[in-house]
Formats: C-alpha cells, structure tokens, sequence
C-alpha cells in the first residue's frame, strides 16, 4: 500500500510523482557507467577529466590558522551573518587583486556557505510567479531550479562560439525582457572557459538600467585566469549600481570542501540576501571564516595554483590537437571545452555529447562531462589527481594513447 506521504509532495519536485519518474540527470548517468567501467575492467585505471575541484588541499598556513581557532572559545558560537573581520578581509581582497575600489564591508559584503547556497537563495528574494531569470546556458542551474521553483521562468541565453562564449543580449524577446528581474552569468565561464571583457560586462550593466533588471555575476572562478589580470565585474563603472558579484574560495585557495564564499555589491541586494540567509541557516564557522581571511591575505596561492593548471591545460590541449579535436588554451577556469567528433573511423556514430562521453568511460575508462545545451562538447578538466609532474605527464600520455587508437573523424 502506497503511503499518504507520496501525495504530499510540492508540485516543485515533482508533486505525487516524486521519486517515481525514471529520468536520470546526467552526472548520475556518468557515475552509473565509471561504475560500470571499473566492474568491467578490474584494476584498470580510470583517468577522470571530469572533475570539477581542485585535486590538492587548502595551504598549510590556512589549515593551521583553522585549527589554532578552532580551539578558541569565542569561536564556538553563531556565526549568523558573518564576522566583521572577514568582511574586512573580502574588501581588502577585491581591491588587491581586481582593484576594485570602495566596497564597503558593512553594507556591501556578506558571507556564504558556498557560492551553491547563494545561488539557491537569491531568487527568494527577486522571483515572484511569472517573472524571468535570463541565464547563460550552458552553466550552473542552481539559480534557475530555484526560481522555477517559485514560480518563475527560465530564459536561455545560449553561449555560442561564434560570440566568444559570451550571450547575445539584443537577441531576447522584449515579451521576456518586460519580464525579466533577473541575469545570472558566470565568468571565467564553466565550462567553456570564456573570460569577459570589460566592453561586455559595460554593456550587461547598460541593459540592466534600460530594462531594471538585477545582475547576478558567478565569480566562482575569477581568480583563475591565465593571459590577462583577472576581471572583475565590480571593476566597471555603475556594477554596483545593478548587481552583485559571488565569490568562492574553493577554486582559488583549494578550498572546495570548506564551504566558504561571498556575496559583494549593490547594498540592496546584498541586504536581501542577508535577509533570506538569516532564515536558512546560522553562519559558517568562525574558525573557517577565520581561516578563510588567512587565505585572502595571500593571493599568491592563487598564482601557484594557475601555474599547475595552465602547465596541464596547456599540454593536454596539445594532446587533443595531435588528435584531432579543436582545442584551446581557455581564458580561465581549470577546464577545456571541445566540440565531440561525428565518429569514430571504424564507424560508430555520435549522435551527442553525451553518447560520446559515455563511449569514452566504456572504451577508454576515460571520464568528462557533456554538455548539450548548446551545440555538443564535453569538458575536460586539469583537476585530475596527479602524485607529481611526471606523473602528469605520465597520466596525459596515456589519455593520448586510449583516445589515440579509437581515430575519431570530425
């Protein structure tokens, strides 16, 4: 006998349904064929490029700065909506390394368990039933799963190469325009790589004062670019007027497990994400957010971790030329981002990305991320565990050899 409680569900996951439809998303289809892979190829090794975090941990002197305060007894309580010195630390940040000027830690920053958590609980603040969020595709979802959930309605701004990775704003109906409270972007963007220019994040903000829309810009990975000093979109005249940008800690400082990331900008918005916030959850640790301002003070972590990435990124870019496929160094992140082959010359067709990215778990106990949102690519990523430089190369040699002997035809 089925229970009442399947009849209780909200409608936003799926109401009496819940639980009981057979899609899957497709990183647990990716999961579900590495297990397979490994069941069906014991002691092989799996080489994952799909992994989207850093593969070493936090800096010594953060680790010790978190457990020097973690042993403080003025640590130990709420954080609520953070402590002033880290606020401090996030300002000083900003300045020194995409010299943005004069934000205030008072009113202009708040902390976050994570980006993922700002993401989710912004459109609570903006979203009523039958508004729009406009947002870059392909991307993060967080945002948009949470403003369908109040009812809003997604738009998709596609990324094209053809545009740099970057949207077409005047391509946007005006019938979504009139509706739309919010934009999401994200860069350095994930997973393409793109990097944003300062005429671009002009023109973002031109478009949100034309049409007073709110500007959520996904820092998570600003810190991480390799051919120009990173950008910030509060770096450009009249940002704070519009919007806000999202900082993490966890790609910069090899941090991604310590849940740690802000919120800085518009005074407003700033303000109605602490509102949301101060009912969702108590703070972060004291400690952590100590720890975290250790870190903030040394961005030349920062510079040590693009070094590994873009000597990684950089080789297996040429790996996947000698094979083929049209890859480049990215702007920034961690990630390439290349278009998948038609077939393979023995013929075994793609019709996908994700089809192709499932053939190379099985054929090649080689793992990536598709992404079919907007044409068909995968991407793969520098993050993949390595003991040291030669085992790098060891590693990216190997990648070279399994993808080498399939001959793909694009």
């Amino acid at each position: 006998m089925e229970s009442y409680i399947q009849q209780l569900f909200a409608e936003r996951i799926g109401g009496k349904n819940f639980g009981k439809e057979d899609k899957i998303y497709k990183f647990e289809k990716i999961k579900m064929a590495r297990r397979e892979a490994l069941k069906n190829n014991p002691g092989r090794e799996l080489i994952d490029l799909g992994v989207g975090e850093p593969d070493e941990k936090a800096f010594d002197i953060v680790i010790e700065t978190l457990c020097k305060e973690a042993y403080k007894s003025e640590n130990r309580g709420y954080a609520d909506n953070g402590i002033p010195e880290f606020k401090h630390a996030v300002s000083n940040y900003l300045k020194q390394v995409f010299d943005v000027d004069g934000i205030d830690p008072e009113t202009e920053v708040n902390h976050s368990i994570g980006s993922k958590p700002a993401l989710a609980m912004l459109p609570s603040a903006f979203i009523n039933p039958g508004d729009v969020c406009l947002m870059t595709v392909p991307g993060y979802p967080v945002f948009g799963t949470h403003a369908q959930w109040y009812g809003g309605e997604v738009y998709a701004l596609p990324l094209l190469k053809q545009n740099n990775f970057l949207p077409d704003l005047n391509a946007v109906p005006d019938d979504i325009v009139k509706r739309a409270r919010v934009i999401v972007i994200n860069y350095p963007n994930n997973p393409t790589g793109a990097v944003a220019t300062k005429d671009f994040y002009k023109e973002v903000i031109e478009f949100a004062l034309k049409n007073s829309i709110v500007v959520v810009q996904d820092a998570a990975y600003a810190a991480l670019t390799y051919d120009s000093k990173p950008l910030s979109f509060l770096s450009i005249p009249g940002a704070k007027e519009v919007g806000v940008e999202i900082h993490s800690l966890s790609k910069a400082f090899n941090m991604t497990g310590w849940r740690m990331a802000f919120v800085a900008g518009n005074s407003l918005v700033v303000k109605a994400f602490a509102t949301v916030k101060d009912n969702y959850d108590s703070g972060q640790f004291k400690a952590i957010q100590k720890a975290s301002i250790t870190a903030l003070e040394h961005p030349e972590f920062t510079e040590k971790i693009k070094d590994k990435y873009k000597r990684r990124l950089l080789s297996l870019a040429r790996t996947l030329q000698r094979l083929g496929f049209d890859a480049h160094m990215p702007g920034g992140t961690f990630y390439l981002y290349v278009a998948v082959p038609k077939q393979t010359k023995n013929g075994i067709v793609f019709d996908n990305a994700e089809a192709f990215s499932h053939y190379l778990i099985k054929e090649c106990l080689l793992s990536s991320v598709p992404w079919d949102d907007a044409g068909h690519f995968v991407r793969f990523s520098a993050t993949f565990e390595a003991k040291d430089e030669k085992d790098e190369q060891r590693i990216l040699q190997e990648v070279e050899n399994r993808l080498g002997a399939l001959a793909f035809e694009f």
